[in-house]
């Protein structure tokens, strides 16, 4: 099945309008089918030995969110110690989740023994099905922007906050907590970006070729 240029430039469109969304979220709920969609491109990411490792909780309940925030808010914290003096002030005026805020939260999750010990593609890289479930993530982000959903990663949370908020049993490894749902805009550049915290790479920056270059903007 070829790729029309149309639907060519309808993918790439999404990419680069993507954000990691925090503060923008609408109290609109999502449609049921709506949710399908998404989750089904993320189910159909690409899984080493198509082991299919993920697993997706949808979080409506409003207390369980409360939780999930108040783990937020002392991660947080924990988090802005860490900083030299000027970033710490910086960090501290950053909005970093829409826990609240979002109509749904969706966590991804990693069941590492899925079809047994002995997984083709893993038998070198143990690591390969957790880069699995992060693909999923990724399908399910891209997947919501076409939707003009946003979705906001929340990495600032201890797991065990989670594990137990949600009830996810010991053997089965988390990969995200993700806030979804319609949103008031979307910025034209990452809001990191946007507040000076870093700027962007250049591509040339990261590019190498046939071995890893110093300074690769010599070579190009």
């Amino acid at each position: 099945m070829k790729i029309t240029q149309d639907e060519r430039d309808a993918v790439y469109k999404t990419i680069f309008s993507r954000r990691d969304v925090r503060g923008q979220f609408l109290a609109d709920p999502v449609p049921d089918e709506v949710l399908k969609r998404i989750l089904t491109a993320a189910h159909h990411a690409p899984s080493v030995g198509f082991m299919q490792p993920w697993d997706f909780i949808i979080v409506q309940n409003q207390e369980i969110k409360d939780k999930i925030k108040a783990g937020f808010e002392a991660a947080h914290n924990e988090s802005a110690d860490m900083f030299a003096d000027q970033k710490a002030q910086q960090y501290k005026k950053l909005k970093l989740e829409g826990i609240l805020e979002s109509p749904l939260g969706i966590c991804v999750t990693c069941d590492r023994s899925r079809n047994g010990p002995v997984v083709i593609g893993r038998t070198i890289n143990a690591q390969m099905d957790l880069y699995s479930a992060v693909c999923a993530v990724e399908n399910l982000w891209l997947a919501a922007r076409a939707e003009n959903l946003g979705v906001g990663w929340v990495s600032i949370i201890h797991d065990d906050v989670l594990r137990e908020a949600l009830n996810i049993p010991l053997d089965i490894d988390i990969i995200a907590y993700l806030c979804v749902g319609y949103v008031s805009h979307f910025k034209d550049k990452p809001e990191l970006e946007s507040a000076g915290w870093l700027p962007r790479r250049d591509i040339e920056e990261a590019v190498h070729y046939d071995s890893w270059q110093l300074d690769n903007t010599k070579n190009n």
